[in-house]
């Protein structure tokens, strides 16, 4: 992972700050809304994972957003604006054209958050802020979080080491393939159930989940923390008058209808960009005072 200066924050601010814009992904289905989190969540991305982050969202993400655009006037018939009709007679409308173009980028907004959100919260981040209220459920989520790359990693292992006996899956006619795939994957099933045995038992051991226990933590809430989750609320709160006022409402059936731009969109606009750019402009000027500080040496 690249160097991330919000991931630096204390963990209430790296958790509170994905469940707002997470939750308003889902909920502000608003174009302007939505182009701000989609443009927002990729910036991040590449911020945290660089050229890995352009190559998926290239790959996987933009082909998933027009595939689902697409096919969504397909089965939705309904507004008024029709357009042309299929050989079926049934008719392709605009409004179903733009909700499909709606639904594909909330989607991929709020994946692209998970990504981001899953290289900043890390188990440790998780335990600590959940440890002493649901001890079971955080320990079984962070154990979930940091398993797929684990086996992934491991699964890598197993296979280098079958290769050199003759015992890959790319090794031999297809009958052996298949059963050198099965043997890998009896070992990689083996593997997991006996480290999340020898991670019970260790935690166990270390009195996890019982009353009274300490454990140790770098996490301190300081003053810098503190600003970032007064601006959090500012912004949060200036995005919720926002919605009160109905800027961020959009209707797509029957008839596309949205209220009218006004000095308060705005300032509504405004504040959700600052607040979903917010991790991209903290690891950006942090960059640069790095670099300034390198010049200066």
């Amino acid at each position: 992972m690249r160097r991330d200066s919000f991931a630096a924050y204390h963990p209430i601010v790296n958790f509170g700050y994905f469940v707002v814009v997470l939750a308003f992904s889902m909920i502000f289905m608003h174009p302007v809304f939505q182009g701000i989190a989609l443009i927002s969540a990729v910036t991040y991305s590449i911020v945290l994972n660089g050229i890995k982050a352009i190559r998926f969202n290239v790959l996987y993400m933009l082909p998933m957003l027009i595939i689902l655009a697409a096919a969504n006037p397909l089965f939705n018939h309904a507004g008024v604006t029709i357009l042309f009709y299929m050989k079926d007679g049934n008719p392709v409308t605009l409004e179903s054209i733009l909700y499909g173009i709606a639904s594909s980028c909330m989607l991929i907004t709020v994946m692209v958050w998970f990504s981001c959100y899953n290289k900043v919260m890390t188990s440790d981040k998780f335990i600590y802020l959940f440890g002493r209220i649901i001890p079971a459920l955080s320990l079984i989520f962070s154990m979930v979080l940091r398993f797929v790359p684990r086996f992934k990693q491991q699964i890598r292992v197993i296979s280098v080491a079958q290769r050199s006996i003759g015992r890959d899956v790319t090794q031999g006619n297809v009958v052996h393939r298949a059963r050198h795939g099965i043997r890998i994957l009896s070992i990689m099933t083996t593997w997991a159930m006996e480290n999340a045995i020898e991670t019970a038992d260790s935690m166990k051991a270390r009195g996890y989940g019982l009353p009274g226990r300490t454990s140790f933590s770098l996490y301190r809430l300081d003053r810098r923390d503190q600003t970032m989750l007064i601006t959090l609320a500012i912004l949060i709160a200036a995005v919720l008058i926002g919605a009160s006022a109905g800027e961020n409402t959009i209707r797509y059936f029957p008839s596309i209808h949205m209220k009218d731009q006004s000095w308060l969109s705005a300032v509504v606009y405004t504040a959700y960009g600052l607040l979903c750019m917010l991790p991209a402009i903290i690891s950006l000027v942090e960059e640069l005072k790095w670099k300034f500080i390198i010049s200066k040496t």
